[in-house]
């Protein structure tokens, strides 16, 4: 990966909105259709609720749980996709489902919905994997992760009732995991010909122009194979100053 990555495409942003298009769509499908729908999330521990390591990303309980899921969810993966385009579907799709799993293992007895985990494991890959890139561009924005949604981590601890901490936590575990799965695959700065470990200053041809002082050649043939020329003579230069007297009266 290098830093050609960083190219503007349409699916930076068609990819996000689409994403989010579906998660409301499906949100009308369970208000008009089937409500039912809303307990197709994961429900720890038992087989039907397997179900819900697929479709517990898409249900939500109201509108304000949606809203609130639906501005984090768009502007991380946009962040994903332009930073990350090559993994970015791995990172989603498998996000869903191991965060999906490990809330699956370790979550209270109750039904686990909505597009949170999926946030917090954005949040967690695009942190860590900043800060094991160490590129100037991704720890950037690793730190402007933390400054936008730093405060999330206390989410992942149970500190309010009614809300999932453990899909947050399946979703924080899940983004490291990743982040360390794909640290080959890490931007680095584009490195120029003198920067290589293999370089030799005899085979640069750039270098050929100097001299072992630094001083630049003009040529850099043989003497031998260089036309003989007379040398012109040197250029006169005349300069004639004229004197005025200033006669003004006092």
């Amino acid at each position: 990966m290098s830093q050609s990555q960083f190219k503007y495409s349409t699916g930076v942003i068609a990819y996000p909105l689409l994403f989010v298009l579906l998660i409301w769509l499906t949100f009308w499908f369970q208000i008009r259709v089937f409500s039912g729908f809303k307990a197709f999330g994961i429900y720890p521990l038992t087989f039907t609720g397997l179900r819900g390591v697929v479709f517990s990303p898409f249900i939500h309980g109201d509108m304000t749980h949606l809203y609130h899921n639906t501005i984090p969810l768009f502007v991380l993966s946009m962040a994903l996709f332009y930073f990350y385009r090559a993994i970015s579907w791995k990172v989603i799709l498998y996000g869903i489902l191991l965060s999906g799993l490990i809330t699956w293992f370790i979550g209270r007895p109750a039904n686990h919905i909505g597009a949170s985990g999926l946030i917090y494991v954005l949040v967690s890959f695009i942190f860590f994997k900043g800060v094991f890139a160490r590129h100037y561009r991704l720890i950037a924005l690793s730190l402007l992760v933390v400054f936008l949604y730093g405060s999330m981590i206390w989410y992942v601890f149970p500190v309010k009732q009614g809300i999932s901490w453990e899909g947050h936590l399946a979703g924080l575990i899940t983004g490291l995991v990743f982040a360390l799965i794909f640290r080959k695959q890490i931007a680095k700065p584009e490195r120029y010909l003198w920067e290589a470990p293999d370089y030799n200053e005899d085979d640069d041809e750039f270098m050929k122009h100097f001299d072992e002082d630094g001083n630049f050649i003009e040529s850099i043939g043989n003497d031998e194979e260089l036309p003989e020329e007379a040398p012109s003579p040197p250029k006169r230069i005349i300069i004639r100053y004229k004197y005025k007297e200033n006669r003004g009266e006092d």
